[in-house]
């Protein structure tokens, strides 16, 4: 049943959000909620929220969603929304990867809208299903890579797209994280525990911080790449997944990039950056500095552009919510994409055209370009890190 067969009722109110994973013990699921609250956008009223049925039903209680929409399963959750008069609207997904698929499926056909955690699967075959599901159903799916919703984030992209550092020659984008240095997953941590199940994650640090890097450096750029060399390691014993990767970029147009991702560099908490230069210009952002955009106007004095500024453009005042001085950054970031993807199906909801800068929530595409990423970068791993073409047309 499609969500826009349900009508006139729905308009003049929050949208209904379910919750797939995010329960007792999870990290993204509180996230995910933040983010959904903070514009009053969404109400949280159904969820399937662990696998284990005790758990979900304990979950649910202390979110306050009613016993009835407490579910055990995902696909009881899909079938049994979509039946209600009141049923959801959209859906988020925060489970661990191996699940996006099959969920997402499943809401996609019950004709809900999909807000899904990153990397989009862990094969490229299920991507690209979800890719053709999207497309065929027409619905609404949004990616949280939160870091596109950063006010710089976009300030960025939109001085790339008007022109100011002329023609893209370099891009560059790193993340260095130390959290895996000790296998930390033999201790009985959940997190890490998932994270390096090649069964669950379907990738170590390529798909969970690489696939943040990738996509941030294509969102920036607006350039697409199309080959790469990889060389992923396991530098600690035992573990089943890469945890240090370093990948060459051939990027459409002729510019080249390059990309390092690692979970055990210590003294990195958190230190994506990406960086890109052109022949009239560069810039460069540093996430744990988010308010700042570093930009070096060739033969100029190089300029720190501040988050609210007067000189700042339309894409990051958009999605600015505080004075400069306070500092806005991850839970805002996610909060700007589940606000974009309120527009979109509320626009939808009432046969209006979305506000323009609401289009900029990555998209199913944008998640099978990563997946696509990861898959290649494995591909040419494994075979010496030779250059491989990510091809594909989407």
């Amino acid at each position: 049943m499609a969500i826009e067969g349900k009508g006139e009722a729905k308009l003049g109110r929050r949208l209904r959000l379910g919750m797939v994973g995010g329960g007792q013990g999870a990290f993204i699921g509180a996230v995910h909620r933040i983010a959904a609250r903070l514009d009053d956008r969404y109400e949280l009223v159904a969820g399937a929220l662990s696998s284990d049925p005790a758990r979900a039903r304990a979950s649910a209680a202390e979110l306050r969603i009613a016993p009835e929409r407490a579910y055990g399963s995902f696909e009881e959750m899909a079938q049994k929304e979509a039946a209600r008069d009141d049923g959801i609207d959209v859906v988020a997904i925060v489970t661990p990867n191996y699940v996006h698929h099959p969920a997402a499926k499943a809401f996609l056909g019950a004709g809900i809208h999909v807000i899904c955690d990153k990397p989009l699967t862990t094969n490229l075959d299920h991507a690209l299903d979800l890719v053709e599901t999207v497309r065929r159903t027409g619905l609404v799916f949004g990616l949280t890579h939160n870091y596109t919703g950063f006010p710089m984030v976009r300030e960025a992209r939109e001085r790339v797209q008007a022109g100011e550092l002329g023609r893209i020659r370099v891009v560059q984008a790193e993340y260095p994280q130390d959290w895996l240095t000790t296998p930390l997953e033999t201790t009985g941590q959940k997190q890490a525990a998932w994270r390096t199940d090649p069964a669950q994650s379907g990738g170590g640090a390529i798909g969970d911080i690489g696939s943040h890097a990738f996509n941030l450096a294509a969102f920036v750029s607006g350039l697409e790449a199309e080959a790469l060399c990889a060389d992923l390691s396991t530098f600690v014993d035992g573990r089943r997944v890469d945890d240090n990767c370093n990948i060459l970029l051939r990027y459409a147009g002729g510019a080249r990039g390059m990309l390092w991702a690692s979970q055990v560099a210590p003294g990195n908490d958190n230190g994506l950056r990406v960086r890109v230069f052109g022949d009239q210009g560069g810039l460069a952002w540093h996430q744990e500095h988010p308010d700042f955009l570093d930009f070096f106007p060739l033969g100029k004095p190089p300029q720190r552009i501040v988050r609210a500024h007067p000189s700042t453009g339309k894409s990051a005042g958009r999605v600015t919510r505080i004075p400069p001085g306070h500092v806005e950054g991850y839970l805002e970031g996610f909060a700007n994409l589940y606000s974009d993807c309120a527009e979109l199906i509320t626009a939808r909801l009432e046969g209006r055209a979305p506000d323009p800068g609401a289009t900029l929530v990555p998209t199913v595409e944008d998640g099978a370009r990563g997946v696509r990423f990861i898959t290649a970068a494995a591909e040419s791993s494994s075979r010496g890190a030779v250059w491989t073409d990510l091809g594909l047309a989407l």
